[in-house]
């Protein structure tokens, strides 16, 4: 559905409303990003914000339907539009004039791009003003990609550098990088820029030159540890030590993903699907994969004891003073 509208986009068929709803901040960064380079046919292009959160709509609908001074078409981006998902009522902040908005989406100003921003996992489908907006503008849903469909955004990614990227590579790519597609798309610059005119992306430049996030050093830390390589597991903590990592955030980190994997075996266990696995759990298809691609899968039981364990270092980090490192060196060192 993206592809498609900003084809449209670059084409000149732009519309004079859009909804971007969704927590994947790298489609909607870019659909604004394609949608400025459309209209800044000059210097001046009137581009204005507001958050929702802070403004009425009020002051969308007014700047909407004042016509432009340096420009055809000015664009505005209404952020937060938190009246779209479902509200305690008596908790917003702002007393948006709802009906207003609805009337002037069935006749929105034809000078003026107007895009509302909804960074939320669901809508209220119930509330009038969602079915208003759904029908009366262009509607996206930004939403991380599945496995496979990231795979091939990647590789179309590569491409438009010129390059080319194998699959191993691309496992690699996401397993240190995460799902973050803005990071992803930064990575994926760097290391086109840094081959020059060499042309294929592999795994040892991959792993030389992409920076790790806290997350894949943290999972692969605890995997070493399950797999009794304790020497490993040391020596990434040492290093994340010497990053200022605090020990506290780590043993969170540890837990979380314990949890998950626990989680994710007990599913497999159930009969589930990996896609079942990742939408019941809500987290990315390919974390599930990493964790039932482990060789030698720890025990049930030596999960819970190994998070049993981490919660007593958690209450120590929390309680006691003295060389807070080694409360977690300690459990690294000494196999369960």
């Amino acid at each position: 559905m993206f592809t498609k509208v900003w084809n449209d986009i670059k084409n000149g068929n732009i519309a004079p409303v859009y909804c971007l709803v969704g927590e994947e901040s790298y489609f909607i960064d870019e659909t604004l990003n394609r949608l400025k380079k459309a209209l800044a046919s000059t210097e001046d292009a009137e581009i204005m914000s507001f958050d929702l959160e802070e403004s009425p709509v009020d002051f969308v609908i007014d700047e909407a339907d004042t016509f432009p001074f340096f420009s055809e078409k000015k664009l505005i981006i209404a952020k937060n539009a938190s009246f779209l998902k479902a509200t305690e009522k008596g908790k917003e902040k702002i007393d948006h004039d709802l009906g207003r908005l609805e009337n002037w989406l069935k006749n929105p100003s034809d000078f003026a791009v107007t895009v509302f921003i909804a960074p939320y996992e669901k809508l209220d489908e119930r509330k009038k003003i969602t079915k208003q907006i759904k029908q009366n503008s262009v509607m996206l849903i930004a939403e991380p990609l599945k496995e496979n469909d990231l795979n091939v955004w990647v590789l179309s990614a590569v491409k438009s550098y010129g390059k080319t990227i194998n699959n191993d590579a691309i496992d690699k790519l996401v397993e240190m990088v995460g799902v973050n597609m803005l990071q992803l798309q930064k990575e994926i610059e760097k290391l086109a820029l840094y081959l020059g005119d060499d042309q294929v992306i592999n795994v040892n430049l991959v792993e030389d030159l992409v920076a790790k996030t806290l997350e894949h050093d943290a999972f692969k830390m605890l995997n070493a540890y399950l797999a009794h390589n304790n020497a490993e597991a040391i020596q990434i903590y040492h290093d994340l030590l010497r990053q200022k990592e605090e020990p506290i955030m780590l043993v969170g980190l540890l837990s979380s993903n314990i949890r998950t994997m626990n989680n994710v075996f007990y599913l497999q266990r159930k009969g589930y699907h990996p896609t079942q696995i990742a939408k019941q759990l809500k987290v990315h298809p390919y974390r599930v994969k990493l964790m039932l691609e482990q060789k030698s899968r720890p025990s049930e039981e030596r999960l819970l004891k190994a998070l049993n364990k981490l919660s007593e270092i958690d209450l120590m980090l929390k309680s006691v003073s003295g060389n807070r490192e080694r409360y977690l060196e300690m459990f690294l060192l000494k196999a369960l």
